[in-house]
Order: structure tokens, then C-alpha cells, then sequence
């Protein structure tokens, strides 16, 4: 899996030796961390791109991310594709869980899909939200869910 810093220089470490890497970095300057990771998803054509983010946050003091694009030419329905954004947030969530856990660093895991019934997006709500729960991660939905909404998206080319 290549992931890439917001300028796109490469990360040619493993994505959970440069997390804790990352985070030892920033707790050595005295930042404080919090870490929220999500994915969005375009359909261009016969093709579906994702992106997924993992976004630092410095408490007070701004943040950064790094991120991994996928394509497949997989057709998914609107629900599988938002549960597939879920699952591919829960995956590197589940990777790099125990460094959070280690590192005293609060996580979410953000789904981009929206709360209000009158979009298709949360057709499923639901199952992405026991999904997240279950594996016993904090959850964010739209709108409150920027790594997703805000940052993946504009991963997404």
C-alpha cells in the first residue's frame, strides 16, 4: 500500500512506522495528538477511485495528513460504496490502533456519509455505524466527519 505526505513526497516506510514515527516526532516538539481517519470515493466512468486519509491533528497548532489512492473497476452500488469507504477507514484504523493506544493519542474514525435521511448516502448509516462501534472506535458521520468529507475528498483527483 504506497501512501504519500500532503506535498506528495512518497512514505517508503511501513504506513505504521511512519505513524509512530510521526507521533513520537510531534510529542518530542510537545504536540499534543489527535488522530481522525477516513475515506471518499468518486466514480469516474467505469471506474472508482478512493481515498483514504489519516489527518494529525496538533492540538492548537494545525495539522497534516498522509493519504492512499486506490482504483478499481469494481460497480458498487451507492450502500456498498459507503461501506466500503467504512471499511477501508476501519482497516488502517485496526493497523495502527494499538500505537494510539500506546502513544496516548485519541482516534475517529470518520464515514462520509450523511446523517439526514433525504440523501442516499445514508442508506447506510447504520450498518457503517455498528461497524465502526463494534470494533470499538470512535465514529464521526456527516457533517461532522471533515477527514472524510473535507480532507479525502479533495484526495480524490
Amino acid at each position: 500500500m504506497l501512501w504519500r505526505k500532503f506535498n506528495g513526497e512518497s512514505i517508503t516506510l511501513p504506513i505504521k512506522t511512519a505513524v509512530e514515527e510521526m507521533i513520537e516526532s510531534e510529542a518530542f516538539k510537545g504536540n499534543k495528538l489527535k488522530v481522525c481517519i477516513g475515506t471518499d470515493s468518486q466514480v469516474k466512468g467505469n471506474e472508482t477511485e478512493f481515498a483514504t486519509v489519516i489527518v494529525f491533528l496538533r492540538e492548537g497548532r494545525g495539522g497534516f495528513m498522509f493519504i492512499h489512492n486506490e482504483t478499481t473497476r469494481i460497480k458498487y452500488s451507492i450502500k456498498e460504496r459507503m461501506l466500503v469507504e467504512v471499511s477501508k477507514s476501519i482497516e488502517i484504523a485496526y493497523e495502527l490502533c494499538d500505537l494510539f493506544t500506546i502513544y496516548d493519542v485519541d482516534m475517529e474514525v470518520h464515514a462520509d456519509i450523511n446523517t439526514n435521511p433525504q440523501f442516499k448516502s445514508n442508506e447506510a448509516l447504520r450498518e457503517a455505524t455498528g461497524y465502526i462501534l463494534g470494533m470499538g472506535f470512535a465514529f464521526k458521520a456527516k457533517p461532522e466527519a471533515f477527514a472524510s468529507s473535507c480532507c479525502a475528498n479533495r484526495m480524490v483527483n
